[in-house]
């Protein structure tokens, strides 16, 4: 089977497309893949390094304004179009899948007027852009959250709930407990893991300067992740505290976040949907803090459904400071019947075997 993958501009586009194609190649090992993006996107990096084919479109987004960009982001759409089809030409996939990011639009579009079988994934409870234009023209719609639906309401009998890829990859990997040696951490108290993203989050870290104090007394540790640009500055702010805390470790940023999610308690991170479901298979309590600078405010939407599932608190970014971030916090890590509580609702949230989904939908859609 020749499969066609399409995605791009940030890590939530990318690490799933990676994740299905791995999972494929393991039950499939004569499985041929070439991934389509941009060379600007992040995947023209990732996924050379991850031993995947890789080729590129000249592709850029639209503006929400009245603009002269949109006029070249119309003839770049017609050029990549065109060479999205030279690609498939030469590559012959059997099918083509988009994961979200402007990238897709030519490549997904062009399959779709060839006949190729077609498949996008939404990994947001709000449909981007680029999916809602594609919709009409692929054969299914994966999506990862209910409350979509509503945003696919005229091509209903394609969409399919399958989950995030990421979520069962991260769950069948198997703990790392040297991580947390390495990280300075004692494996016999509980973790509290604040992170603001792989860039970080300027008022999440100023207000992890504002706590600091705060967890003097706490029977448990804390792991700040504040992004490598913000790190030096964070640091000196701590450094300058009148009392240094063991307890609390800071770092600039690490690596494999998904494995000291299984060693954690309680997480207070942004609420991308990657993230959300990593959260979700690993039944993980949270204090969610969206993005508020997103499209459509997805994230707050993406929040609210594991808020209404009872598996998560959330703290608008607009609302954060020192007391309600603290308040927040209190409300979980202090009380272990509570952080039960969330583990259930969040594991019944989490969907585990999203590849399996996935995949069952490529084979029935590929023509024989």
């Amino acid at each position: 089977m020749k499969i066609m993958v399409s995605g791009g501009g940030t890590g939530g586009h990318i690490y799933p497309a990676l994740s299905l194609m791995k999972y494929i190649k393991e039950i499939e090992p004569t499985a041929e893949f070439l991934y389509v993006g941009t060379k600007k996107g992040l995947e023209s990096k990732i996924v050379p390094e991850e031993g995947y084919d890789f080729a590129s479109v000249r592709i850029q987004g639209l503006k929400r304004s009245l603009s002269f960009e949109n006029f070249k982001t119309a003839f770049f759409m017609l050029k990549s179009v065109h060479d999205s089809k030279k690609i498939m030409k030469e590559f012959k996939p059997d099918v083509v899948i988009g994961t979200g990011g402007y990238v897709c639009a030519p490549v997904l579009y062009a399959a779709a007027k060839q006949g190729i079988p077609t498949m996008i994934h939404e990994q947001n409870s709000v449909a981007g852009l680029t999916n809602k234009f594609l919709a009409r023209y692929v054969t299914k719609i994966a999506i990862c959250f209910e409350d979509v639906k509503k945003d696919f309401a005229k091509y209903s009998d394609k969409v399919i709930m399958t989950g995030n890829p990421r979520g069962q990859e991260v769950v069948k990997t198997t703990k790392n407990p040297q991580q947390l040696q390495e990280l300075g951490l004692n494996p016999e108290k509980p973790i509290l893991v604040i992170f603001g993203g792989s860039r970080g989050a300027e008022k999440i870290n100023q207000t992890i300067v504002d706590i600091y104090q705060d967890f003097a007394d706490k029977p448990y540790q804390v792991v700040a992740v504040t992004g490598a640009g913000h790190y030096d500055k964070i640091n000196k702010l701590i450094t300058e505290q009148e009392k240094l805390l063991p307890q609390v470790h800071l770092f600039p940023y690490i690596k494999d976040m998904p494995n000291l999610f299984q060693f954690s308690d309680v997480v207070v991170c942004r609420s991308g949907a990657t993230t959300l479901t990593e959260l979700t298979a690993l039944g993980l309590p949270s204090v969610l803090i969206p993005s508020p600078y997103v499209t459509n405010n997805h994230q707050q939407r993406n929040a609210e459904s594991l808020v209404n599932g009872d598996a998560a608190l959330m703290v608008l970014e607009k609302d954060l400071t020192k007391e309600s971030l603290m308040t927040a916090i209190n409300e979980v890590m202090d009380h272990p019947a509570k952080r039960q509580e969330m583990t259930d609702n969040a594991k019944k949230l989490g969907i585990i075997d999203a590849n399996d989904r996935l995949f069952g939908i490529i084979q029935s859609i590929v023509k024989k």
